[in-house]
């Protein structure tokens, strides 16, 4: 699979179809959401949440997306691979390219990180390595400790302006495509329509953005714990799994 090719495919999207991006944290998953024609399946740094059981993703580390990581690429033929780079793993320039090179080189095709402008010199260092970016803007998960919960973003016009700023610096710095998430849908598509590049959107409502990323859990109901607001399952997964189980016990006979 040619990455550059693979990134211009998904670039030519925009205005044709949707981009459709979910997540993946495992060989099986991945090989099963590649075979379906996703267009992006992201290794999310959400996995401390659903594959965990932490309450944030602040908790995950470098070698948690390596050992994700690999397991994804090794399953992918089609899709874009994107892994997520974890907190405190792209501080400065310097090491967000040390640790984007060690995320590429788990066979993804680019690395996503969190922030705008004043991420905007990580992306820039990153694509001069060689390596692809996608960016993330609007609500930012790994900050959710210093700002005290899960908050909508762009509210105000205030914040609107600033993540325009956002979209213009992540762009002009490099990256292909990013996610805007949690953000009022009326400045989500003010973001879109301003962005030189594709958005895709989580918690922005829909037709907001050129694209949307799910969860797998969530889509497929297989966290029953919780689901995003934002999120129609569309199948019930753990329900069948316990209903699997509870049938294979039953049948279960001792020697006679």
């Amino acid at each position: 699979m040619n990455t550059t090719e693979t990134i211009a495919r998904i670039q030519a999207l925009r205005g044709v179809r949707p981009i459709a991006m979910l997540t993946a944290y495992d060989y099986p998953t991945a090989r099963l959401l590649d075979e379906t024609g996703v267009d992006i399946i992201l290794v999310g740094d959400s996995l401390g949440m659903v594959v965990m059981g932490y309450p944030d993703t602040t908790h995950v580390t470098l070698p948690h997306m390596i050992h994700h990581g690999e397991m994804v690429a090794r399953a992918v033929k089609t899709a874009l691979v994107v892994v997520d780079m974890p907190i405190h793993t792209y501080d400065t320039p310097d090491q967000a390219v040390k640790s984007a090179r060690t995320l590429a080189a788990t066979g993804a095709g680019a690395v996503k990180l969190e922030g705008g402008v004043e991420k905007a010199p990580h992306i820039a260092a990153i694509r001069a390595a060689g390596i692809p970016v996608m960016g993330h803007i609007g609500l930012l998960p790994q900050k959710v400790l210093e700002e005290g919960g899960y908050k909508m973003k762009g509210r105000s016009e205030e914040e609107a302006a600033a993540l325009m700023e956002d979209i213009s610096a992540i762009a002009a710095a490099g990256a292909f495509a990013a996610v805007v998430e949690c953000t009022k849908g009326s400045t989500a598509r003010r973001i879109t329509a301003r962005s030189p590049i594709p958005t895709i959107g989580i918690g922005a409502g829909h037709g907001t953005s050129d694209g949307e990323v799910v969860v797998i859990h969530d889509l497929v109901g297989a966290f029953p714990w919780f689901t995003p607001s934002f999120v129609k399952p569309q199948a019930q997964v753990s329900e069948e799994i316990a209903h699997a189980v509870r049938t294979w016990k039953a049948h279960l006979t001792l020697p006679s």
